[in-house]
């Protein structure tokens, strides 16, 4: 009882993925790729969003916050993946992996927020056009925002300090590419019964609810163009529905069976594998599926092109 309370390790070992040492190069090279396109997109659209006034609109102030949060979100995690591929002792600070842990966790919850916001907003746009401006108002959209990053904000610092309270008094090998919680529960050796209610409770705040809410969005939107009986709006809106729920499942059907439904039948290289697609893929998709295929978004690209703001930015960097 006396080492209960008292936390005797002081850094832990992350063993990454585990991958052969000859496809080690491969790898690196792959995970390195996806990291830049995922910065690369989702940099572009923050930064069309901010100098397009056209795109001055409640849809891309969801929009940018998405590419915001996705750009955060695999910026927690892959360097250090990329670090620990070429690292032969690939070890972490307890302090730092609390504070990966931290910053993981609300950016996660961020998006998932995110997306629901933004399947009401298009559920509002097509089957209640007439009333959009009034319904997504400038002021619901900023407090629907600021509310998401409260919570998540929120949440992640009550998960944080849950875990800074355990003890990990034997084994410090997490296996795994980051400072997931699931992992570091197993090497508890403390109590850890409130840690897993508090996982599943906030886990159906920020996982179930908004999964289920956005579905339901999008069925509604699906049966209301479904009655105009138009065969390009139909095409159109099974297009767009069906790459957003295929990125949307991909999301939340690893969380949920990596959080919230976990099984003894899951290996390590099985859910290293789950986390590698919601942390890597996803957000590498997201600025694909979501604002690169919008006709605005490539109008506004070809707009802020046209007026050379990239030019100007490259010429005043190489004055300096």
């Amino acid at each position: 009882m006396g080492r209960r309370n008292q936390t005797v390790v002081s850094e832990f070992l992350l063993l990454g993925l585990p991958i052969e040492p000859e496809q080690r190069i491969l790898f690196y090279a792959l995970f390195l790729v996806m990291y830049l396109t995922t910065v690369v997109g989702n940099f572009i659209i923050i930064i069309l969003i901010q100098l397009d006034s056209h795109l001055h609109a409640p849809m891309y102030l969801f929009l940018g916050n998405l590419s915001f949060s996705d750009l955060c979100f695999s910026s927690v995690t892959i360097p250090k993946l990329l670090q620990t591929m070429q690292n032969p002792v690939p070890s972490i600070p307890y302090t730092g992996c609390l504070a990966q842990m931290y910053f993981f966790l609300p950016f996660a919850d961020l998006e998932s927020f995110l997306l629901v916001i933004m399947a009401y907003d298009r559920y509002v746009a097509i089957c209640f056009p007439l009333h959009y401006t009034t319904v997504m108002s400038p002021q619901l959209c900023l407090c629907l925002v600021a509310l998401s990053w409260v919570l998540t904000t929120f949440i992640s610092l009550l998960h944080t300090l849950f875990m800074a309270r355990l003890s990990f008094c034997a084994d410090n090998v997490i296996p795994h590419f980051f400072c997931d919680m699931s992992a570091l529960l197993k090497l508890a050796c403390s109590d850890i019964q409130i840690n897993e209610m508090m996982i599943f409770i906030l886990g159906g705040l920020v996982i179930i609810v908004p999964f289920l809410l956005i579905f339901s969005s999008y069925a509604r939107t699906v049966f209301s163009i479904l009655k105009v009986r138009s065969a390009r709006g139909i095409r159109k809106a099974f297009s767009t529905c069906g790459s957003h729920l295929s990125v949307l499942s991909l999301f939340y059907g690893t969380i949920i069976g990596l959080y919230l439904c976990p099984s003894a039948d899951n290996s390590t290289v099985k859910e290293t594998v789950m986390a590698v697609m919601y942390t890597m893929v996803t957000p590498m998709l997201n600025p694909f599926i979501y604002s690169l295929r919008n006709q605005d978004i490539k109008g506004a690209l070809g707009r802020v092109f046209s007026k050379g703001y990239f030019t100007f930015l490259w010429a005043s960097d190489s004055k300096d």
